[in-house]
Order: C-alpha cells, then structure tokens, then sequence
C-alpha cells in the first residue's frame, strides 16, 4: 500500500487516477481483472457478515436490523475513507458487550432512551477517531500491551458466554453483575428447555467444524439456515423456542438525537474507553492484512476510515463500529483485492434489510446465541495466554488480573482500569530499566552487555555501561543512584556510556545526568558517549546544554573508538587487561 504523500503519483503498471483523489485511497492502482474475484470474496463476506451482524445486535440489547445498519455504514464509510484493501468494518462483539454495559447503567437495554444514547456514543466515538487520525495518533494503538489485551478478551469471552446461556438454554435473561447472572443460570440449570439446547449446541457445532474445514465454508450461515428449517418443519415455536419475530424492513432517515448535552458529556468517558478499542483492533488488523506487505500501513488512514463508519452508523440510528480481524482475513483468504469485497457484500445485506427481512422471522434467538457462543470461544487466545505465561511469568499475571477486572466491575469501567493498568505497567518497567554493564566480544571490536554465562574482555581503568531505556523522570534517579555506586566501587579512570538503547533524554533527566558529569569531571573521570544514535537525545544534548560539560569531541561512533581514542596510558603487562571483569553492577540474565 502506498502511503499518503502530498503530491499525486499513479500506481506502477496502471494508469488509475485514484491517487489523485483523497477519497477511495484503497482503489489505487486497483486492476480491472480482479472484479470476479472481489465479487466472490463479497458473496462470502456477506454469508459470514448476515449472522454475525445480527447476533451482535442481539448481544447489545439491539434489533437484528441495526446490525445491519452497522455493516451498511462501517463498509460504506471505510470504502470511501479508509486505506487497506481488505479490512471490514461494522457491528463487532469486542466493543458491543462494552457499550451495552455502559448504556445499561444509564437506560433499559432496548427502550427508545438506550437507542439514543447508543447513537450519541456511535457520533462520539466517531469524532473521537476522526481526531486520532487528523492529528496522526497511530501510536495510541500501543496502549494496550499484549497481555493486558489478552486479559480484556478474555473478560469480554466471560461476558459474551454469561449473556448468551440464557438464550441457548431457553431461560429467561437475569439483570446484575456477571458473576451473579451466572450463578442465577447454574441454579436454574434444570428449567432449561432441552430442544432450544439442541439447537444452540447444533448451531455452535456446525460453526466449528466449519471452522476447522475452512474459514470460508459460512459455518454460522449454514448454522443458521439448518435451524430455522427446523423450527419452522417441527413447529417448535410452540414448544417454546423463541424466534426474532417480525423485522422491520424500512431504511431509517438520517437524523441527530434529541439529547441534553449533558448527556452526551456523560458518554465521553466511555466513547474516550471505545475509541481505544478501535484503535488497538483497526491497528493489529491493519498490520496483519497489510495492503502491500513491503509498504508500511497507514494506519491514521484506516482510524479514519473506521471512524466515519461510527459517524454513519450514528447518523443513521446505529451504535459503534469495529473492524474486524476475522472477517477481514475472509476478504484476504477468498481472493478479494479491494474494499469492492466490502462494498458487495453490504449490497447483499442491503438487499436483505429493505427485501428479505421476512426470512428472518423464524431464525431462533438459539441460533444467534450459539453464533456469539463461538465468538467467545475464538477471542479467548489460549495459545497466546500460555505463551506469555512459558516466556514472561510477570506479565502473565498482567491477564487474569485484567479478566478479573473487566468481570468483577462493570465492563466498562474495568475496561478503563485495563487501560490504565497497561500504561502503569509500560510505566513500571521504564521506570526500573537499570544501568547495564559492557564487556568486549573476545577477539572483536564489538561492546556487548555482560552476559553471565559469557566471558568477555575488559580493559584496565575503563568501565562500559548502557541504560536501554528512555532517560526520563521516571528512571532519572534509579540512573544517578546506580552510576554513583558505579564510581565509588569501579573506580574508572575512563567511564563509557553506550547511548544506542537511550532514545530520548528529558528535562529532569538532563538535568541528572548534567550533575553526574559534573561530578565525574571534578574527580578527574573522563566520560565518552558511544552511539548517540537517536536524533531526539543529540537534540536534547544540544537543548539541554550537555556539551557545556560533556566536550563534543568526546562522542563516538563506536565504544571501540571511544575507548582506543581516551583509554588511559597502560603499564606495560598490567594484570588487569583482557581478563573476564567483575563488574560492580548487576548482570542481566541474556543480551539486551
């Protein structure tokens, strides 16, 4: 895919004009023979899209027909607006259990103030996006590190599951917390009607073997037609088996809601929670069905893109929109070549909303929930999870005590809790980078941080470190407290410091490190800066005025230059050189 510049190119090999303009930016250099294959892809995308919609409108408190609005809207927008090729944008089950249980708090789920306050938080989020990607904030999408994200999902799993029991046991729903629906539904697990069971069960298993044989074998479509058939040959309507009932099948006009503003402030926290969301998803989907694998994705393009779908579901009386991984590697997988794909598939639901609502009369509620119920299953990464748990116990701890959050409090506020735990813990392991010892590669020229179990070289008098973190207020007086110890117990006549890892240095950090220097110039240390690479720290070293003590002439390249250059005149055979150092510093456990 190629990025967004301020002058018109033309893709190489074709003479489109798409880049020309700043809308459709994904049809550049799109070739004419690929419209079969978009439009196949289309016909698969809307045959996994139509259930899925509408079983994400029902897990919102939803009718199945705003699903579709979502779709219509996230499609339509992200064609027009958005970049990569593939990506499918509409009703999503990450976000949905989020903003149902915001909007629960603040209205009955389904009752005409909920719809409005969704539209509000759909208006919000959009704006919210649009923002993000006018002022180029891709890297919001790194809030959420990847066990935090994995415990989110796996609270959201939890929440989809607790929700959706009551439909595929054919029990009535019970308001409350997570934890006490799901005792209400063990205790009364006996009253559960066993043909809405076989049905839920058949649906969930028909969508996993499905699965497993192919992504793009419409498992939930099948699922979906098998058990209306079913319930319309047997009459189980009867025998107590709900079904969605009559869908309206007109096309609402678009209009603002009629709210007080301090209603729509009430919603800013939540949307400001959402919009995060999107964020993360849009960016990890983004990055794995890139556009063109050897050009970065711009992913402030697709936050727009996503973000006007929101705008559009809102105006036209729908909730947030997502996109969506899993669909978007159908596009991918099924041959599609453009947002055509997307753009084909809502023209079949369109199709369904204003012809064919009728067909859905029969669908059991069953159906839906057993769709849901495999979405839960396929958020919840379990290979993921014991990844993390076999490489980084610590973080590990990071997802149950996310799942737990996101269950024990209302979704949407352990979703911010998530949030901020993630940054706390971006934060937490910043603030303890410690300074790391170097030794010579025996043999070679090249500094490598001391290994334990690696005999390196040093050189008499002269001390290598590094701090492979930004130097800022958060670590600035962990690196003063560690390189005074470093003094008094070295004892270095020449003191390198190995800036590759430092990409940033600021105000109170220069001004630790400008002490530091002092001190090391009144005992007599000299002090070298090696592989001042970043442009932002040699910026700071002129802002800050690092130079008035550090001398220009005492930056390298290379530690190896730096120490050839100042290395102290040695005593001939000094017992100290090239011997496996004892540093005064604790050693990390492998290479940094």
């Amino acid at each position: 895919m190629a990025q967004e510049t301020g002058k018109a190119t033309t893709a190489p090999g074709t003479g489109t004009t798409f880049r020309l303009l700043p809308l459709f930016r994904s049809f550049a250099g799109y070739p004419a023979g690929s419209l079969p294959a978009d439009i196949l892809a289309g016909l698969t995308l809307a045959a996994i899209a139509i259930p899925e919609q509408m079983a994400t409108a029902e897990l919102g408190g939803f009718a199945p027909q705003i699903g579709f609005l979502a779709f219509l809207a996230g499609s339509i927008a992200f064609a027009v607006l958005g970049a990569n090729r593939f990506l499918s944008c509409g009703a999503d089950s990450t976000i949905t259990p989020i903003l149902a249980g915001g909007l629960s708090m603040m209205a009955v789920m389904g009752s005409a103030q909920y719809q409005q306050l969704a539209v509000v938080l759909a208006l919000l989020v959009g704006v919210m996006l649009v923002i993000a990607a006018a002022l180029r904030l891709g890297a919001i999408a790194n809030l959420l590190s990847v066990p935090v994200m994995l415990g989110f999902l796996a609270g959201i799993s939890l929440h989809i599951i607790v929700s959706q029991l009551p439909h595929v046991l054919g029990l009535a729903a019970v308001g409350g917390s997570t934890l006490s629906r799901l005792a209400t539904l063990i205790g009364d697990i006996d009253r559960a009607n066993p043909r809405t069971m076989l049905i839920g069960a058949g649906v969930l298993g028909s969508v996993v073997l499905c699965e497993k044989l192919s992504p793009k074998i419409p498992g939930a479509l099948i699922g979906l037609v098998g058990a209306t058939v079913v319930v319309i040959a047997a009459g189980l309507e009867s025998q107590g088996v709900a079904v969605l009932g009559t869908i309206p099948h007109t096309m609402p006009m678009p209009e603002l809601p009629m709210l007080a503003f301090r209603d729509w402030l009430k919603l800013v926290p939540l949307a400001f929670v959402i919009a995060i969301i999107v964020m993360v998803q849009t960016a990890a989907t983004t990055r794995s069905f890139p556009s063109d694998p050897l050009q970065p994705p711009d992913i402030d393009r697709d936050f727009l893109g996503v973000g006007g779908g929101s705008l559009l579901s809102g105006l036209f009386g729908g909730f947030a929109v997502n996109a969506s991984p899993p669909r978007t590697g159908v596009v991918a997988e099924s041959g599609g070549q453009s947002q055509i794909a997307g753009l084909a598939a809502a023209a079949i639901v369109l199709a369904l909303l204003l012809f064919g609502t009728g067909l859905l009369r029969h669908v059991p509620e069953a159906a839906l929930g057993g769709i849901l119920l495999f979405v839960a299953l396929r958020i919840l990464r379990l290979k993921q999870i014991l990844a993390v748990s076999r490489q980084s116990f610590s973080e590990f701890l990071l997802i149950p005590v996310t799942a737990a959050l996101i269950i024990v409090l209302p979704i949407e506020q352990g979703a911010f809790v998530g949030i901020i735990l993630s940054l706390l813990h971006g934060i937490w392991s910043t603030a303890h980078a410690s300074v790391v010892p170097f030794d010579r590669v025996p043999g070679t020229t090249i500094w490598w941080p001391a290994h334990p179990h690696i005999a390196g070289e040093c050189v008499a008098d002269v001390t290598v470190v590094g701090l492979q973190a930004p130097l800022s207020f958060l670590n600035a007086a962990r690196f003063r407290a560690e390189m005074t110890t470093l003094l008094a117990t070295a004892k270095p006549r020449l003191l390198v410091l190995e800036a590759g890892g430092i990409v940033s240095i600021d105000f109170t950090a220069a001004g630790v490190l400008r002490e530091f220097l002092t001190e090391c110039a009144a005992k007599g240390i000299t002090v070298a800066v090696a592989r001042l690479e970043s442009l932002q720290t040699q910026n700071a070293f002129h802002r800050f005025r690092l130079f008035e003590v550090l001398s220009p002439h005492h930056v390298f390249h290379s530690v190896e230059e730096a120490v050839r250059s100042l290395r102290p005149p040695q005593q001939e055979n000094d017992p100290r050189e090239n011997h496996a150092p004892v540093n005064p510093l604790p050693r990390e456990t492998g290479p940094t």
